[in-house]
Formats: structure tokens, C-alpha cells, sequence
């Protein structure tokens, strides 16, 4: 499916999986637009890697936390271009520590960022997709909102978060021809796995079925795939891109 005449609004956009999000997107035709909240020169880097393969790209900068900054933006953002018509809920951050010591500012970063700041982004971009009655949102969520995660209590709990709010926001944008999905990521090489220890790495390998890490480009194949043509009867459910780790 071409996406030429769509805007694409890419949270946490500038870097891993949500650049690579970003360039698919773009690849199908969308005017993608790249959302960072601290990291302006990767934001640009992204942009630019899109500009030069033909496509076409604009940076956003806001923090999907706050709530008066997100909703300031996209409002303007639509008012510029007219649409909204599709939301990818990628921004996350982690705050890891074992439940017994974390402290309650971890856990509402976390669930700021990853889980309301999901909510108040779709809530905003919903309104310019029910005008045109057609719309597209996927929230990027985590194998760990499945299997659990020891050390990660609010990162679970804001990715299972994630995946109730897809279904409810799913059943009711239904009538009005806007899909609601969850692509939910394995371990992928990013940032966010990049530090891991030889021996953290070895041990995951013992438990994903295909013993390697995921590409970026693996969680934005799926999220096309939503996106596009062929995803347009499915709305409510969740890919799993963790290479069996998780059934």
C-alpha cells in the first residue's frame, strides 16, 4: 500500500527501532514526522536519512510526559498539515531496579513516558483521524508485558498497560475505519541492549528459539505491515517479534 498523502507521527523516532519505524515508513510514501525528546542531532540524522533516499521528513520535538507540551504539538502539527492519520506510540524509557528498592519517581517515570504518554498522543491524534474517518495507531510494546520481567516491575506493568488500552481503544474507533494494534518486541539491538554483559547475552540466547537478537527493521516490518493494505481487517491484536522467546 502507497501511504503517499499520509502524515506519520513516530514517537521516540530519532534512534533504533523507532528510526527504523521512521525510514519504512517513509520507504511506503508517508510524510514522516520524527519525534525526540532530548537527542536533536539523532533526530537530525534520521531526517536526513530519510530526505536522501527520496523521502520526506520534518523533526518534532516534545516530551510525550507532558501532557500540555504533547497535546500543544500534535494540535499544531494537524493545524499545519491538515491530518494526522497515523500515531506510532514508540517513546519509552526504562528505570530498572528490583521491586523492593525502586523508588516511586522510577516507577512513574516509566509509566508517564511509556504508558500515559501513549494515552495522551492517541488521544490527540484520534480526533483528526475520526474527522477523516480513517486512522492507524500502533503502540510499541514489550514481550515483558507477557512473560515478566524481574527488575523491570514498572516496565511490565506500563507495556501491560499498553496492551489493555489497545484493545479498549481498538473497540471504539472501530465505526469510524481506525485500526488499533500492539507490536510487541523481543530483545532487539539497540541502545537499550547494547550494554549488555557477554554473559546476559549468553543467557538470552539459551532462551530465544532463533539465538540472536532482532533488527530494528524486523518491529518496523511489522508495524508496516499494519499500516498497509494488508493489515486493514486487523485491529485489536499484537505481533510478537521476539524470535520464539515468548509463545
Amino acid at each position: 500500500m502507497s501511504l503517499e498523502g499520509k502524515n506519520a507521527l513516530v514517537t521516540g523516532g530519532s534512534r533504533g527501532i523507532g528510526r527504523a519505524i521512521c525510514v519504512r515508513l517513509a520507504s511506503m510514501g508517508a510524510h514522516v514526522f520524527i519525534n525526540y525528546v532530548s537527542n536533536s542531532a539523532a533526530a537530525e540524522e534520521t531526517r536526513k536519512m530519510i530526505v536522501d533516499a527520496g523521502g520526506k521528513a520534518e523533526i518534532i520535538g516534545f516530551d510525550v510526559a507532558d501532557a500540555a507540551a504533547c497535546q500543544d504539538a500534535i494540535k499544531q502539527m494537524i493545524k499545519d498539515n491538515k491530518s494526522l492519520d497515523i500515531l506510532v506510540n514508540n517513546a519509552g524509557i526504562t528505570r530498572d531496579g528490583l521491586m523492593a528498592r525502586m523508588s516511586e519517581d522510577a516507577w512513574d517515570a516509566v509509566i508517564d513516558t511509556n504508558l500515559k504518554g501513549s494515552f495522551i498522543c492517541s488521544k490527540a491524534a484520534a480526533r483528526s483521524m475520526m474527522k477523516s474517518r480513517w486512522g492507524r495507531i500502533v503502540n510499541i510494546s514489550s514481550v515483558v508485558a507477557f512473560s515478566g520481567n524481574a527488575g523491570q516491575v514498572n516496565y511490565s506493568a506500563a507495556k501491560a498497560g499498553m496492551q489493555g488500552m489497545t484493545k479498549s481503544m481498538a473497540r471504539e474507533f472501530a465505526s469510524r475505519n481506525i485500526t488499533v494494534n500492539s507490536v510487541a518486541p523481543g530483545y532487539i539491538e539497540t541502545d537499550m541492549t547494547k550494554d549488555l554483559s557477554d554473559d546476559i547475552k549468553e543467557k538470552l540466547m539459551t532462551e530465544i528459539p532463533l539465538a540472536s537478537l532482532g533488527r530494528p527493521e524486523d518491529v518496523a516490518g511489522a508495524v508496516a505491515y499494519l499500516i498497509g493494505a494488508d493489515g486493514a481487517y486487523v485491529t485489536g491484536q499484537t505481533i510478537h517479534v521476539n524470535g520464539g522467546m515468548y509463545m
